[in-house]
């Protein structure tokens, strides 16, 4: 089995994401699938996880190489919660369960990416604490936070990662340009891993901001 590049994509589901930005978000992702498959690089490395959260957190698909993906019609409810705690023990979970480790017999994966997307806040704040540190211990090369809207409450991804961008709204060109930097940022990663440059990301387009 060749060296996976294994990335996981973490994204709000709730109510405040239902009508056009969940619509988007699924323009989105099949515009990045087809963009990475047209990329002998990721083509020949990545496998891709997505799992959605809301007052439930779902494995849309577990990891699964870039040729085989199928990505499905993401729904949301009208209303609900943000559990973004669960959904970080979810990828804490799947990463311990599928991501496989260098040892001195073998090479492993490579290292994994992780993207979240949010517009809001978590509601499960005491679940999100307790799984902070462990999100972190997952050896990550990259973790990248979105912060989607205007109620998008940054200062919890900041604790999760210190690369996080913000999205001024939730329309359809956002994302757009949100998943099209996430799909030039695997492009790069999957053509330079294991080289010194491989954690670099590309500059974002204009509709999107970093956060400092």
């Amino acid at each position: 089995m060749s060296r996976r590049l294994p990335i996981y994509i973490a994204i709000d589901t709730s109510g405040s994401m239902n009508g056009e930005p969940i619509q988007s978000v699924n323009v989105g992702l099949q515009a990045m699938a087809t963009a990475l498959r047209q990329d002998p690089h990721a083509l020949d490395s990545v496998s891709l996880s997505i799992i959605t959260f809301d007052i439930n957190v779902k494995e849309i698909f577990p990891l699964t190489p870039l040729e085989q993906v199928q990505i499905p019609e993401i729904v949301c409810p009208r209303s609900g919660a943000t559990s973004l705690g669960e959904a970080l023990a979810l990828v804490v979970d799947r990463v311990k369960r599928d991501v496989v480790i260098s040892t001195n017999d073998k090479k492993g994966d490579w290292r994994p990416m992780f993207f979240i997307m949010t517009d809001g806040s978590p509601s499960d704040i005491a679940r999100f604490n307790e799984m902070v540190p462990k999100i972190k211990k997952c050896q990550f090369a990259q973790i990248v936070g979105c912060a989607a809207g205007p109620k998008a409450k940054s200062q919890y991804l900041k604790q999760i990662t210190d690369t996080v961008v913000s999205l001024d709204t939730t329309d359809s060109t956002a994302f757009a340009g949100f998943f099209k930097w996430v799909s030039n940022s695997v492009g790069m990663k999957s053509t330079g891993i294991g080289s010194n440059s491989s954690n670099t990301l590309p500059p974002p387009p204009d509709e999107i901001q970093i956060v400092l």
